[in-house]
């Protein structure tokens, strides 16, 4: 193992190569410090994580770079890591390390060159499969949000009607849009539009969290979100929990059900802000609010949360941390514009969330098969050809 190095500016530099710390990426820079496919495993800090690297990269002075000594398949040697735990290997110190010596004693079972590449192979083609996913879904997000943006914010179609442009819509959904801005509280906005309080059109919802110390209101089938569940979220949509409840434990507490495609934000606390969609029904607990569509469009609220969480944000108050109020979120205001075109936005949009939540649901049926096969390879216990199949069924 490798030190890394110091590099300065790397979380606001520009270039092609990755920076990698103790957990992960962490900015760019334009000169690598290695080649890759190479392996980071954290050295210091809380949180150490193992990352893999396809290509060049740098590693700043809280991680190790693994440099082999013999032949290895480096994404074998990711995953044997991974397996063998040595992230976990901890000196004692206040400080929270992995040392070499500690690392070096520990023995790995090294298979063949061949039956590595294809150990990698496997694992590596469920990984791809996730990572691609993750990609599909940010550009469908992106997609949904700024086509949210050009119609509600910029008013873009409007605008080009205004100036004699063509709109670049099909004329069923030109047609909605009107030709000129007009004044209103909210600055100027379509003519026919208006400014109304966000809850007219949702159901803001709080939650609650089951006495702790009762194991019967614990580990059941309800899935329950904390904040760092909501704050964590790096999908668009939830669909997992750390923790879960019983029926007990909702029903003998202030928790209750939080409907599918309510969009939640975390309340207090330092990552107050933070906010995902539910991508099924589940309880939460009392420092997330939730809002639920009363107008059947859950995706357009979702997406015009998207444009006032900062001003919650920045409008909120609290002792320590920002703090979002019942009273903020009462104070807020939205612009609407006509049915016809809110339905318009929603079945257009529809279909890209649902694809995201169905890429969601598919990785985690890959990361949860990748876990069980992981162990098995990495050991021993499972041969190559029965863990092809597995995964070819599964791809």
């Amino acid at each position: 193992m490798e030190y890394g190095k110091a590099l300065r500016s790397h979380d606001e530099a520009q270039g092609r190569y990755r920076v990698f710390g103790a957990n992960g990426p962490i900015g760019w820079t334009s000169q690598p410090l290695t080649q890759g496919p190479g392996v980071i495993l954290g050295r210091k800090g809380a949180y150490r994580g193992v990352q893999y690297s396809p290509k060049p990269f740098f590693v700043i002075d809280t991680a190790y770079y693994a440099v082999p000594k013999s032949e290895l398949d480096m994404r074998w040697l990711y995953y044997a890591i991974r397996h063998y735990k040595l992230g976990e290997v901890d000196d004692g110190s206040p400080i929270p390390s992995t040392t070499r010596a500690a690392v070096y004693m520990l023995d790995l079972d090294v298979p063949p060159p061949e039956e590595q590449r294809a150990i990698a192979h496997i694992l590596g083609t469920l990984d791809d499969k996730i990572e691609l996913n993750r990609r599909m879904n940010e550009t469908l997000e992106a997609m949904a949000r700024a086509l949210f943006k050009s119609w509600f914010v910029d008013f873009d179609p409007v605008r080009a009607k205004a100036a004699g442009r063509d709109p670049g819509l099909p004329a069923s959904i030109a047609d909605l849009f009107p030709s000129r801005l007009v004044p209103s509280d909210l600055g100027e906005i379509p003519k026919g539009w208006r400014s109304e309080p966000l809850l007219d059109h949702a159901r803001l919802i709080s939650g609650g969290t089951p006495k702790t110390d009762v194991a019967e209101y614990w580990d059941g089938a309800i899935a329950w979100a904390s904040a760092k569940d909501v704050s964590q979220c790096g999908d668009a949509l939830l669909i997992r929990t750390e923790r879960s409840i019983t029926e007990r434990g909702l029903k003998e507490s202030a928790a209750r059900m939080i409907p599918r495609f309510a969009t939640v934000v975390v309340a207090r606390g330092a990552t107050t802000g933070r906010f995902c969609m539910f991508g099924r029904e589940m309880a939460m607990n009392q420092t997330c609010y939730g809002l639920a569509s009363f107008t059947g469009r859950p995706f357009w609220l979702n997406c015009v949360f998207a444009t006032l969480v900062d001003a919650l944000v920045h409008s909120a108050h609290g002792s320590v941390f920002d703090t979002i109020t019942t009273k903020t979120i009462e104070g807020a205001r939205v612009i609407i514009a006509s049915n016809e075109l809110l339905h318009r936005f929603e079945t257009t949009v529809r279909p890209l969330f649902l694809r995201a939540l169905a890429n969601i649901e598919e990785s985690r049926t890959l990361a949860a098969l990748r876990n069980t096969l992981l162990p098995k390879l990495i050991s021993g216990e499972l041969r190559v050809k029965d863990a092809e199949r597995f995964v070819a069924r599964a791809t």
